[in-house]
């Protein structure tokens, strides 16, 4: 879905997965200073937006969610996933409830096979589940943003910003109030630099929740019931997840950044050393120049000097070895 945005002076649009929103608007790293200033916006209605209704939403989600939801106060923001029998993860929700009804964003593209199955685990419950992505926009508002919010739009505010439900039609004269626009690859740049995964980008088929640090923060570990439940509570209990997820400073001095999939090595291991991870997103930040995030075997040490392709880099631990 196109945003209507992209007719904004500067606009370039993103690619792969994140397309129909600006990829930038001009300046790259001055999108990114307002951001963490606190100032303007970030368009993201390319993403899914999912509505559950009904009685008992919330004890139904409870069941299917990593996440404790049967008691959600309304309008408090979460976060949950959704696994596979073997624990993979398969979804990510960004999730708050308004009191009538839980709203979610998810990835672009991803919303349909979700309610495919949220739809085959209704049975008797009493819950309505609707793609409303053609209704609704997401925007993003950084921390500290004192951008007002039209009146009845629900609202998912976490330490990082507030991400807004915006009737998809009140888009444009939104954008023409809480400007300026900053582009996805600030908004990115600034979620490598808090170290927060995403799905799709720092998972693969065989990502577990332990490997990316989203135990705590989207796994509640007091519940069960849910599909995958006995691979997080092993891997908790009684093992280590075979990767862990790690922050790369990268050499300033290369011209270009390793995409997503680069093989990483230990440099003291020369060239032909044994891959040990691969990049999963790389960025170029305002303050800290060239950083990446990468899952790497858990085994690694953590002072280890790494090789991204042919460009060097430090690993900061995020999941414990």
């Amino acid at each position: 879905m196109k945003s209507p945005l992209l007719s904004l002076p500067g606009a370039v649009p993103a690619e792969g997965v994140d397309e129909g929103v600006a990829a930038h608007y001009g300046d790259l790293f001055r999108e990114q200073r307002a951001l963490a200033d606190g100032a303007g916006f970030v368009d993201l209605s390319h993403r899914g937006v999912v509505a559950v209704t009904g009685e008992d939403r919330l004890s139904w989600l409870h069941l299917l969610l990593t996440q404790h939801v049967s008691e959600l106060p309304t309008g408090e923001a979460t976060e949950a996933l959704i696994l596979s029998a073997h624990g993979h993860i398969e979804h990510a929700l960004y999730l708050v409830d308004d009191g009538t009804t839980v709203w979610a964003h998810v990835e672009p593209g991803t919303q349909e096979a979700l309610i495919a199955y949220l739809e085959s685990m209704k049975f008797f419950y009493r819950v309505e589940v609707a793609d409303r992505t053609a209704d609704f926009a997401v925007v993003h508002l950084p921390a500290g943003s004192i951008a007002e919010v039209p009146d009845g739009v629900v609202v998912r505010e976490t330490a990082y910003g507030r991400d807004l439900f915006l009737p998809r039609a009140e888009l444009e004269s939104f954008a023409a109030k809480a400007g300026p626009a900053a582009g996805l690859l600030a908004y990115e740049a600034l979620r490598v630099e808090h170290h927060r995964p995403r799905l799709g980008f720092e998972t693969d088929h065989r990502t577990i929740p332990h490997e990316l640090g989203w135990i705590g923060t989207a796994v509640h570990l007091q519940k069960g019931c849910y599909r995958g439940q006995e691979t997080v509570a092993r891997v908790q209990n009684l093992g280590k997840p075979p990767r862990r997820l790690v922050f790369l400073h990268l050499d300033g001095s290369e011209v270009h950044l390793p995409p997503p999939g680069t093989e990483i090595r230990v440099a003291d291991e020369g060239e032909d050393g044994r891959k040990i991870g691969f990049v999963t997103t790389s960025v170029r930040h305002f303050e800290l120049g060239p950083v990446a995030l990468a899952l790497v075997k858990r085994n690694v040490p953590a002072d280890a000097r790494l090789v991204a392709g042919q460009t060097a880099a430090a690993q900061e631990v995020i999941v414990e070895p």
